[in-house]
């Protein structure tokens, strides 16, 4: 029997799935879903009734300027308008938990148990071993010179494009997760050269613009999308829902290493801050940074207080401990840029620097 060579932390997890697989079989979740795709997908054909010509006699001749026969003044017919393509519609996620099946699974998968046997696994391994280290430069740099790109390391993760990725910090097993503009997130263990190694998820109805996995239990996925921000949880094999808002988000990053709190972006401009331990889906604090738009936040290495955010032309640190809903001044404003700025980070280890991304084509 090969649940006799699980560990007790293996065999509780299989027990957890199990319960959580009957409870959201009682909830009927897939039936909802498959609904809410049929619903999305199918197209409404609507009859319509073919007017009866006219006779020529009836006809009377009437003029039509060249513009509307679409003729040049000179008579060289003019060159068709590209059809517009129509807005492509994808299936809402119901709000709160969510369980984490892949979206084109029909019954049990051992694949998919694998794959997440596997992410629980390294998760473990990467627990016991949380110390930190020095980053050793040169072998950063050997290892970037020793890179080849090969046909095995090229796979269909997602449906659609992606649009933000993260990788899990296991030194053994590289699982990369990736997220599309249709809500999917594609989990993928790069060492299975099968197509068995990939499995795609619905957590989400948008687009999914920021992925990170939590910095002290990578055994969790925090995704951000458009309304909500989740944590795949696969020692639950849940998604579960931490904040949800009318508002639009953009981006998180992580204010403690325990991964409990987090500052978001919003593309309206504010940032909000996120108790992940507080009970319901809504932010601590919502802060009005004067920005006209937020597009990144990213927290200092060091000091969690200090946390830059980027916008249209503004970039600017500020103190959490400091922020209140409106009138809040930076700790220091970073100025010059003439262009929108797509983003702004702090230098990894001691964030002494910050690097901006802006429109103008440079690199500050």
């Amino acid at each position: 029997d090969g649940s006799s060579q699980l560990s007790a932390y293996e065999r509780k997890r299989l027990k957890n799935i199990t319960e959580n697989a009957k409870f959201f079989a009682a909830l009927k979740l897939h039936e909802v879903s498959a609904r809410l795709r049929q619903i999305a997908t199918k197209r409404q054909s609507h009859a319509t009734k073919r007017a009866k010509p006219r006779k020529a006699e009836d006809e009377t001749v009437r003029r039509r300027s060249k513009r509307l026969q679409r003729v040049e003044p000179s008579g060289v017919p003019m060159p068709e308008t590209p059809a517009q393509p129509e807005a492509e519609e994808y299936p809402q996620v119901p709000a709160g938990p969510l369980p984490m099946i892949p979206e084109d699974q029909v019954g049990n998968s051992t694949s998919t148990e694998d794959l997440l046997t596997t992410w629980m696994r390294i998760s473990e391994m990467k627990a016991n071993g949380t110390e930190k280290r020095t980053p050793d430069m040169t072998r950063y740099q050997d290892g970037l010179n020793s890179m080849v790109l090969s046909e095995d390391n090229v796979r269909k993760v997602v449906k659609f494009r992606v649009c933000s990725m993260a990788i899990h910090p296991s030194e053994s097993t590289i699982l990369v997760a990736a997220g599309d503009k249709s809500g999917q997130i594609g989990l993928w263990n790069v060492n299975c050269k099968s197509e068995e190694g990939a499995r795609a998820f619905l957590p989400h109805s948008y687009l999914v613009s920021c992925m990170h996995f939590s910095p002290s239990n990578p055994a969790h996925l925090l995704s951000l999308s458009n309304d909500s921000l989740r944590c795949g949880d696969v020692t639950r094999a849940v998604f579960d829902e931490i904040c949800r808002s009318e508002e639009s988000f953009s981006s998180f990053d992580f204010l403690e290493e325990n991964a409990s709190t987090a500052v978001v972006g919003h593309w309206d401009g504010s940032v909000a801050v996120v108790d992940r331990r507080t009970p319901g889906t809504s932010s601590e604090l919502l802060a009005d940074i004067g920005f006209t738009r937020t597009r990144t936040v990213h927290v200092h290495p060091v000091n969690k207080q200090y946390f830059v955010a980027a916008g249209s032309v503004d970039v600017c640190v500020y103190d959490v401990r400091y922020l209140k809903s409106k009138g809040n001044k930076p700790v220091s404003s970073l100025r010059g840029h003439t262009k929108s700025v797509a983003s702004a980070y702090f230098s990894p280890g001691t964030g002494s620097r910050v690097v901006t991304v802006c429109a103008d084509d440079k690199l500050r």
